[in-house]
C-alpha cells in the first residue's frame, strides 16, 4: 500500500517522521482525513490527538495547536508543542488538569479563563494520547 512522509515539528525540534498510510487531525474546520495522494492544503490544528496509521500498526499524538501542511506525498505538521505517548509525563498532566479546574471554578477578576481553559484542554489531550494510544 502506498504511504506518505510525517514530519511533525516544534520549535525544540523534530519530534517525529516516518512513512504512514494514513493521518486522522482535528483542524478548526473539522476532523481530516489524509491519504497518499491527497491534494495540497492547509489547515490549522485545534488541541488534539494525530493518530497515525502505519503497516499493521497505529499510534497518537498529543499537539497542543499548529498547522498541518498536506502535500500529495508528504504531511508536515508544525505544531507549538507535540508529544509522543512515551514522552507524556502522565503526573505532570493531571496536576496541570487539576490547577486549570481550580482556576477556571474560582472564577476570579484576575484568572485568565481562556488562558485556563486552553491549559485544561491540553492536560486532558495529553492525558487521552497517554490512555488511550493504541
Amino acid at each position: 500500500m502506498k504511504t506518505l512522509t510525517v514530519s511533525v515539528v516544534t520549535p525544540d525540534g523534530p519530534v517525529l517522521e516516518d512513512a504512514y498510510q494514513m493521518v486522522s487531525c482535528k483542524a478548526e474546520s473539522g476532523e481530516l482525513g489524509i491519504l497518499p495522494g491527497h491534494i495540497p492544503m492547509v489547515a490549522p490544528l485545534t488541541i488534539s490527538a494525530v493518530r497515525l496509521k502505519g503497516e499493521g500498526s497505529s499510534e497518537r499524538i498529543a499537539v497542543s495547536g499548529g498547522f498541518l501542511e498536506v502535500r500529495p506525498d508528504k504531511v508536515t505538521i508544525l505544531a507549538q508543542s507535540a508529544e509522543k505517548p512515551s514522552d507524556i509525563d502522565v503526573d505532570r498532566a493531571r496536576k496541570a488538569k487539576e490547577r486549570a479546574e481550580q482556576r477556571m471554578a474560582e472564577k476570579q477578576a484576575d484568572i485568565d479563563f481562556r488562558r485556563a481553559e486552553h491549559a485544561l484542554k491540553r492536560a486532558i489531550n495529553r492525558l487521552d494520547v497517554k490512555d488511550n494510544n493504541f
